[in-house]
Formats: C-alpha cells, structure tokens, sequence
C-alpha cells in the first residue's frame, strides 16, 4: 500500500513522469548498459532494444502500477506483476539486481525531470519503485523455490533428441534431459528459456511454448524463424541461430519451465483461440485434455496466413477428434482448403457454451478481438485468458 503522503505526490507528478517516461526509459537504459555490459549481452533481448520495444514495456509497466496504486491503494495489479515475475523467473533475474536498476533509473528520471525532481518527490517515486521491486521479488523467489533452482542458475543442460520441419518459418525441436534425470514437470501452457551463444560470443536467451502434454518424458518445443525488420519487427537472433546451427543431439541450456496462463483443471467447458505460432501453448493445453478425457465441450480456434504456414497442423485436428465433444474451426488469409474460412476469426456463428474458459495465444490485435467477440456473446472477463508474447507482459492486466 502506497503511504497516503508518497500517493498524493505520485498523483500530482504522473502526468508529467507519464509525459516523460518513455525518454526517462530510453535514458535509463543507455546508463544500464554502459555500466553492466554484460546485461545487454547476456540477459536482455537485443532485438528488442534495438526497436525500442523494451524501452516501451518498462514505460508501461511502470505507469500502470503506479496508476494501479492510485486508483486501488489496498491492492495490488496481481495478474501484471504475476506475468512479469514468471519471465524473470525463466531468465534467471536476483534480487541483487534490483538496487541496480533502481540507481540508474533515478539518474534518469532526475536528468530528464530537472528540478522538478524535488525530495519529496524523488522519495514518493521511490517507494513506488520498491513496492513494485518487493512484489516481484517476492514472488520470484517462490517460483525458485517450487522449481528448486537457485536464482541466477535457472538453467540445465538437455539434448535435441530430434528435429522436424513443420512449416518453412516453423521447427520443432524435440529435447531430452542431457543427464538422463527426468525431466521437470510443467502446466499446460507453460514455456521455457532458451539460451544460445550466438558468433559473437553474446548468450542470448529467448522463450519457447512446451507444446506437448505435461506426462510426456521428452518435452518440445517448435521455433519460428523471425525474419527481421523485413517482417515489421526486430531481428530474430535466436530463432534464426536455432534453425540455421541446431541439429539432432546438439546440447541446448534451457531453463525450468514458467508461465502463469495455465490450463485449469476442471470440467468446465474450454475454448483454445491461437494465431500463427501461438498454437503451440494451445496444442499442449489440448493434448492435455485429450490425454484425461475431457468430457465437457472444447472449442479450437486458429488463424493463420495460408494452411501451409499453420504449425502443427495436422496435431491440431488428430487432438480436437480425440475428444468426445470438440469442434476446430481454422481460418486463413488465403488458400483455404474446404470447411476452413478466408479471412479473419468471426465468432458469429461459433456456439460457445455457458460457463466456457476462454485461452487466446497471438498477436495483440487478434487476440483483443477475439476477446471483444467472446464478450459480446456473454463470456464473462474473468474467464478469458491470454497471454501477452514479447516484452509487453503488462498488457497482460488490460
């Protein structure tokens, strides 16, 4: 809770740090990294840096827990600070990492703000910073604990046990612990880090959907190459790296699995909406439900480009004719073959049964129209869940 002297200054300081935080941000990070190199290397997504889009998420998150604290003081943005924690988890992030982003983030916020930045001001944005950075903390070291892994050293050593080529951008990998222990187990839409050594000796780490069933002994996961600025985003480093160096019985470092949009277990019916590689959390969610007999209704939603770019195409229907009581509806941009759909998702004429949850995987804008369909025939917020891919996680609370 945000002391009632610290809330009113945040108050009357937001609009103007809000005005300024995406170049407070922009600044932050070129003190970050100038003093801990390292962590551009080794722990940041350099492709998203070099977009900009990191600067935007820590803008983000940061102007929606401060407008959280103001607006609910007695609690807290637990689905933000949640989705957060499950991917500083998954890279390894330390409590002693924390007063090292709080010193470089006030360096910016003075520089930027001027004089503005009086001590009481400073001190109320401070205790914003902490109760934030405490949440999370918090919450991380749990996540080690029930995982038992030690923050910092997330990371085990498996072995590519097998490699197929699902469509031309798409790969899955197929990993076995390397150790012969087995493996970790993990929830129905969960994911897991990856990090490589790329050629220029940089670590970098990104995050993959398991995609099969949690009983299976070999987990997978499947990869689309991101093609870079040509595709309206920053450079798929690792995805590129992946399908270009990693073969059958190459050693990969991945991380304990991490992830809070899970399948919940319960009887209720389920509908799974995916677009593009957002499949993959789906299909394991599904495989799951066909592996315990699911018995209520499911409904499988996908949009893709063309059928040809659909990963996992074939196990997306083998899955949904295992249960008893399911339906997929695909839709495509072009090439539909017969009993799919051209164009977008429109829910008009899919039946959706009283008391479905709701789990979308995609791109943000597929995903909140589906979201606004679902509303519209009368599923309720609370039971529609989705998971925000990229550094924007914030988004997630939206």
């Amino acid at each position: 809770m945000l002391s009632e002297k610290s809330a009113a200054t945040v108050r009357a300081t937001l609009p103007a740090v809000g005005a300024a935080i995406g170049e407070i941000a922009e600044l932050f990070y070129e003190k970050l990294f100038a003093a801990h190199p390292a962590l551009l290397r080794d722990l940041f997504n350099r492709g998203n840096q070099n977009a900009g889009l990191q600067k935007q998420a820590l803008a983000g998150s940061v102007a929606a827990f401060a407008t959280h604290l103001l607006a609910h003081p007695d609690t807290r943005p637990d689905v933000m600070l949640n989705r957060i924690a499950h991917k500083h988890a998954s890279l390894g992030v330390t409590r002693e990492q924390y007063p090292v982003v709080r010193l470089h983030l006030f360096e910016a916020i003075a520089e930027v703000l001027g004089d503005a930045v009086t001590p009481e001001v400073a001190e109320a944005w401070d205790e914003v910073y902490w109760l934030m950075a405490n949440a999370l903390i918090a919450i991380e070291e749990r996540l080690y604990a029930e995982q038992r892994v030690t923050a910092g050293d997330v990371w085990r050593e498996w072995t590519v046990a097998a490699r197929v080529e699902e469509t031309a951008d798409c790969t899955t990998f197929r990993l076995s612990p390397a150790d012969g222990a087995p493996a970790p187990s993990f929830r129905p839409g969960q994911y897991v880090s990856v990090q490589v050594e790329l050629p220029d000796g940089a670590r970098q780490i990104r995050q993959y959907s398991l995609s099969g069933a949690p009983g299976s002994p070999v987990r997978s996961i499947t990869v689309k190459r991101v093609h870079g600025p040509a595709a309206g985003g920053p450079d798929g480093e690792v995805s590129n790296h992946l399908h270009a160096r990693v073969r059958t019985g190459d050693a990969l470092r991945v991380s304990a699995p991490y992830g809070d949009l899970v399948l919940r277990d319960s009887a209720a019916p389920v509908l799974l909406a995916s677009a593009g590689i957002g499949c993959t959390p789906m299909l394991s969610m599904l495989e799951h439900l066909a592996e315990t007999g699911h018995a209520a209704p499911v409904t499988v939603l996908h949009a893709d480009r063309t059928p040809a770019d659909h990963p996992l195409r074939s196990d997306h229907r083998a899955l949904t004719h295992k249960l008893p009581d399911a339906s997929a509806r695909f839709w495509y941009e072009a090439d539909a073959e017969a009993g799919d759909a051209t164009g977008l998702v429109d829910l008009e004429s899919v039946p959706v049964a009283p008391g479905t949850q709701a789990y979308l995987c995609g791109p943000l804008p597929f995903m909140r129209s589906v979201r606004t369909q679902l509303i519209a025939k009368g599923v309720p917020a609370s039971d529609i869940h989705y998971e925000v891919f990229g550094p924007d996680l914030w988004l997630a609370s939206a």
